[in-house]
């Protein structure tokens, strides 16, 4: 049995003087067939063995690194009918000097249950759906209403 038999189950059919030159370096080399044989079966067997293996690791990592990006998202309380910001990944690609990368205030309408969130642009009247991982509280309305002023004049 040939080892391009072993390896894909089919006999190899070479042109005449490729064949004859395997012919003459196995009659040169003088294997023994049946020792090739078990040997390139022992290798096959190992390989798969290590595929095994290297399935095992990347699974193991995989779940790793799941957890810690689980880990790392934030739990929030979103609340409807809160205003909040909503974070612009395009500015993190062009920034600019001063710009933020938060837009808003919108208005929060819905929350879903996986993390996804309506927000409502009061100023255009539009509705859109977006991850609840890129929006934040709004606390610039609530905090000029808690400011207090004080009047110093003098005695």
């Amino acid at each position: 049995m040939s080892p391009y038999r072993l390896v894909y189950g089919k006999a190899c059919h070479l042109p005449i003087e490729l064949e004859h030159k395997a012919f003459w370096a196995v009659k040169k080399l003088n294997f023994d067939l049946q020792k090739v044989g078990s040997a390139r079966l022992l290798q096959l067997n190992e390989l798969e063995e290590h595929r095994m293996f290297s399935y095992e690791s990347a699974k193991l990592y995989k779940e790793k690194t799941k957890a810690w990006h689980d880990k790392q998202i934030q739990k929030r309380e979103l609340i409807p009918g809160a205003e909040v910001l909503l974070f612009n990944s395009w500015l993190k690609l062009f920034t600019g000097k001063l710009k933020s990368r938060w837009s808003g205030p919108f208005k929060l309408v819905k929350v879903y249950p996986y993390g996804a969130v309506d927000l409502l642009n009061e100023r255009t009247g539009r509705e859109f759906k977006v991850n609840g991982q890129r929006v934040k509280q709004y606390w610039g309305e609530s905090m000029a209403r808690m400011k207090i002023t004080t009047i110093l004049s003098d005695p």
